[in-house]
């Protein structure tokens, strides 16, 4: 995911749709995915969601209504979201957001199973971060 694949296609367009809380994305290859809000978020790529290896991922929830404020480029192969809860550190490569169109049902549906195994809903408020140590400020 470090950045575009050759074999990766090209995006072609991308629409903030605000009030669906959409991130459309098109492909040179056709392909046109839209990703809600929620799943990006809590897919993000960032240590702070990720972790910083296997089995440290932080399970995010409470985002249902959660909306993206902004929009950067980075290069030409990635974009960082800015979102409404203040998370701003996950840069969403073109093959990320391809993976996460593509595979979206998939990871929908573990998003959700993670959800109940945890005994959280989406909209369950996720704890203020603790202003300690580690990944807060990623």
């Amino acid at each position: 995911m470090a950045g575009l694949k050759s074999t990766t296609p090209t995006p072609k367009s991308l629409t903030v749709h605000g009030a669906s809380r959409v991130l459309e994305v098109g492909y040179s290859d056709g392909a046109q995915f839209r990703l809600p809000f929620e799943l990006l978020r809590v897919y993000s790529p960032s240590a702070e969601v990720q972790g910083h290896g296997p089995g440290q991922e932080v399970l995010q929830y409470g985002k249902r209504h959660v909306e993206i404020v902004a929009v950067e480029p980075v290069g030409n192969y990635a974009i960082k979201p800015v979102f409404s809860d203040g998370h701003e550190s996950g840069l969403f490569t073109w093959a990320y957001l391809y993976e996460l169109g593509s595979q979206q049902d998939e990871l929908w549906a573990q998003y959700l199973q993670r959800l109940e195994a945890a005994g959280v809903d989406r909209d369950t408020p996720m704890p203020p971060k603790s202003s300690g140590h580690g990944c807060s400020s990623h």
